[in-house]
């Protein structure tokens, strides 16, 4: 299943660092898209969701750069477990076991550019500060120099 977890830049250097996200994995989104619906509308609005996880774990890290994290990754359906919903095509999950490097398959950051805008929304959700903001999509490979970069 495919799968968006919330994270952030530190957290993110902790997945590089460890080359996995150890179980009770927090929340994670994904497509659960009706009969019909379109797929890859429904993979947006996960990785949406996923963003605004991020946006949410940024207020809890005040030392975190001003940046939201989404990993994208590929999990074993037994490890998933549908947790509830979070919009009309996508579903809450949590993961119940490791989800090894070799699984992710890209992450999508804000560009450093919107660092102002997102610290605004970590500060105050309801700002909508971050709503115009798209995240970038870097493939794995990437990953250790958006770190660094950061």
């Amino acid at each position: 299943m495919y799968v968006f977890l919330p994270s952030t830049v530190p957290a993110l250097a902790a997945v590089l660092a460890e080359r996995r996200v150890d179980g009770a994995a927090p929340t994670a989104f994904t497509a659960d898209p009706a009969p019909g619906a379109d797929t890859e509308e429904a993979e947006y609005e996960a990785l949406h969701a996923a963003a605004e996880e991020s946006l949410r774990l940024l207020g809890e890290a005040p030392d975190a750069p001003r940046r939201r994290v989404v990993l994208a990754a590929e999990v074993p359906d037994h490890l998933v477990e549908h947790t509830g919903r979070a919009g009309q095509d996508v579903a809450r999950v949590s993961i119940s076991g490791t989800v090894p490097y070799k699984k992710f398959k890209s992450a999508h950051v804000d560009d450093p550019d919107a660092e102002g805008d997102i610290a605004a929304a970590a500060a105050d959700p309801a700002s909508g500060a971050a709503e115009g903001h798209e995240l970038m999509w870097y493939a794995v490979q990437e990953l250790r120099h958006l770190v660094e970069e950061a």
